[in-house]
Formats: C-alpha cells, structure tokens, sequence
C-alpha cells in the first residue's frame, strides 16, 4: 500500500511538471487579484481539488440528512456518512465517542411542511399538540379564552409571563419566536427559559418560521417535543501515514465540526467546513508526504467546543508533540455579498505555522489582496489546540470590517447550500488549504 501511495505521488508531481508548463496554468485564478505564481507541489492539489464535488457531499449533509445536532441521531446519520467516504478513500477511520448534555428538541409540521426547533425544557415533553395558530405578538393583551388554540408570541419582553399566561388560558402549545431587524442577522431556533414549569410545549422558533407562520394567514399546526438523554456524539477521525521516512514522524491535520445548531441544516456552518475537508482527503491521499495526514471531523462543536476538547485532553504529550499544524475549517463558502475577506483567525492573533502557510498559498494562488490576519479570535475548535501549545488556526470567509461580521443566515434554517453557499469561495478555501496543508506536509522538521 505505501509503495503504491508513493507511486501515485510521485507520478501526479511528475504530471506537475507538464501542468506547469502550460500557459494556462499561468492565468489568473477567478477571485484572485494576482497571476499565480505556482510552486511545484501546488499543481497537484489546486489543479485536482473541485468544488462541485465537495458539494456533492454537502447535498447529503445539509438536505438528505439536515439539521446534525450532536449527539442525536441525526449527527450519527452524518458520522456514519462521512466514516463511510474516508474509508472508501482508503484512510485508516476510527470514531472517538464522548458523553453530551441532554437535547430538548422539537417539530412544527404546517401543512405539507415539517420544521425542526428547540424546545424548553420548562415545558411538556415528549407530547404532541395540535390546534389553530393565534398571533399574541408580543403577549401584551391576551384574550380571555385560548382553549384548544396554538399561541404565537414575539419578542416576548424580559420578565413577562406571557408564556405562563398563554398555558393557564387553555393555550395546548406555544410558540416563542425572536424577529430582529437589519442590520441584525437573522434569529435561530433556541431554548425559552421560563419562570416556572407549564404543563403544555413551548418551543423556540427562529424567525424565519415566524415569518412564514405570519404569511400564512389562519393555519392549524402540530407541535411536537422530544427530550434526548443519554446521548454520546462521535469525532471522526481519518489518517494516512508519511510516505518518506522521517524520523520525527510528525503529523499534519486538517479539520472541521460536522455538527450543526437544532433547525439549521448547517450548509456554510459547518457543512462547508466538512466537504473541504473530504475534497482534500481525496486529493491528497496519495501525495508524498515527510508528515502524516490525519483529517478529523469533530462532534458537538456548537455545544462548547466539545468534540475538539475531548480529542485534545486525550492526547500524550507525545502524541501533541507530533502534530506541526491543526488547520480548522469553520464557515468556508457563504454566498453573503459582503463576506468577502478570508480571514486567518488565531486564538492570539499571533502567526504561527498555519497561518503562515494559507498566506504563503494566498500570495502563491494570487489570492493575496483577499486574505486578512492573523488576528484573534477563540469560538472554533483551534482553541483546545491552542491552549495545548499546538499550532493551529481557523480559516473563514467573513466581512471586511473583522471576523465579527457573520453573515445574517448564520445559524438558521436558512443556511442552505441555494441561499447560503458559493461554490467560487469554496473553491478559493479548497486551493489555500490544500497549497498550504501540503506544504507544510511535505517540510522536514
């Protein structure tokens, strides 16, 4: 296997050779600003990795199976997908299990449509309800009378017992909706928090389900609960040895979380992420490397961080003295207009290995002027790594104004590949990575 791995390698980087003398591998990339400037080893990865296949994943991610909340079923369905792929590529696969907190989750199926939401744990659970919706707004004024009806309330004050008053006038669920207003992005499904128990199902919508309940008109819904206990979630992780012998056997990895939050079928959060990561591990898997490839996919990342942080505190100090660099992929396509700034995002901001080789890649590919940072930011799993003295930095396309500028569908049902993924910034993301990745695969020491 490693004879023939090696074999692979050499012969793509020898059809590198013939690439690099094409003038078209001379013309500026689409996106880019620059002409490239392609060294030797870029050819085989940024004139192989493809986009459009990355997103052949991602259908079966974010619309085949959909909202991937760690821990659930769901997020199993995607663990079992992506194992199913990494060994096909021939990758050595082994899924990390870790204990997560109880899910509270729900379901409001409207006519012909079922949308998925958080539920409170204040709540009934494990019921279901059925009637017609009524509009409260804000649940300033409420009827007299809600037997048999379905509240909907909005932006429901701090402090206000509206809930509690919906259910104690005969109300057989309610429906807790957040509407922000631009600038503001967009609200996802949450949890309410309540002031005492009810003894009927509320759940949290996001906006969007709000806004379509309101266009609706009169409509009669089905509100269902499910409380998840016991629940373990999955890192998947998918290695390939160095093909040159080296004597500090050291270790290269690319990642991202493959979770999402409950309602959002994550496309861009982190579905993008994901499918870069297995575009890659095709690309790259027979390449000659002085470093081993080791690609992880984390569990539960919108809970805490806790895929990557269980990974992380189980490592030797040997084992964490191995790896050269942790490449993390949080959000890497949006279609957001604005989101026109790939950023390098270290928890201090400080350069570090990885940093430096997606610059390095960016100024390679031409890519230069659309690259930003280092600069600091924590809320990805590079964090864990960081604070175990571990190279490591998360990539993503965010505004120009600083990493704090999302776009609006961010962690909503609406991050969906039609209206929250483009495939030109996927591609760019794939190029960078892959160049930079290799690169500092292929470097002794």
């Amino acid at each position: 296997m490693r004879r023939r791995s090696f074999l692979t390698g050499a012969a793509a980087v020898a059809g590198a050779v013939t690439l690099g003398l094409n003038p078209a591998a001379r013309a500026q990339r689409p996106g880019a600003s620059d002409l490239p400037d392609l060294a030797l080893g870029d050819h085989p990865v940024v004139g192989r990795v493809r986009a459009r296949k990355a997103v052949e994943h991602l259908r079966v991610l974010s619309e085949r199976i959909g909202q991937r909340v760690g821990g659930t079923e769901s997020e199993h369905r995607a663990r079992d997908y992506l194992a199913s792929v990494l060994r096909d590529l021939r990758y050595q696969v082994t899924l990390q299990p870790f204990a997560v907190p109880d899910k509270y989750l729900s379901t409001l199926t409207v006519g012909g449509d079922t949308w998925n939401a958080a539920a409170s744990r204040f709540g009934a659970l494990g019921v279901t309800a059925t009637g017609p919706v009524v509009d409260l707004d804000t649940g300033a004024s409420l009827p007299a009378d809600l037997t048999g009806k379905v509240a909907l309330l909005v932006n429901v004050p701090t402090g206000s017992t509206a809930v509690l008053d919906a259910a104690r006038l005969g109300a057989v669920a309610v429906l807790v909706g957040r509407v922000s207003t631009p600038p503001a992005g967009k609200t996802g499904t949450f949890s309410p928090t309540l002031p005492a128990d009810v003894a009927v199902p509320v759940l949290g919508l996001a906006q969007v389900h709000v806004e379509r309940l309101r266009a609706a008109g009169p409509v009669t819904v089905t509100a269902s609960t499910t409380h998840h206990t016991g629940l373990t979630s999955y890192n998947v992780i998918a290695e390939r040895p160095a093909t040159f012998p080296s004597r500090d056997a050291g270790v290269v990895m690319v990642t991202a979380h493959y979770d999402s939050v409950p309602g959002s079928p994550g496309a861009n959060d982190d579905g993008s992420g994901t499918v870069l990561a297995l575009e890659l591990a095709r690309v790259l898997r027979h390449l000659p490397t002085h470093h081993a490839l080791r690609f992880a996919l984390w569990g539960s990342e919108e809970q805490g961080l806790l895929g990557s942080r269980h990974y992380v505190n189980q490592l030797t100090d040997a084992d964490a003295a191995r790896i050269r660099g942790v490449f993390q992929n949080d959000m890497v396509a949006t279609s957001h207009g604005p989101a026109t700034a790939y950023w390098l995002l270290s928890v201090d901001g400080g350069d570090n290995a990885t940093t430096a080789e997606v610059a390095a890649a960016a100024t390679r590919l031409g890519y230069g002027a659309r690259v930003h940072g280092p600069v600091p930011r924590g809320s990805s799993d590079h964090v864990p790594f960081h604070e175990r003295k571990i190279a490591a930095a998360n990539f993503s396309w965010r505004g120009e104004g600083g990493p704090h500028e999302l776009e609006p569908l961010y962690h909503t049902p609406e991050d969906t590949i039609a209206q929250n993924v483009s495939t030109d910034r996927l591609q760019i993301s794939l190029e960078l990575i892959g160049a930079a990745a290799y690169r500092l695969a292929r470097t002794r020491g």
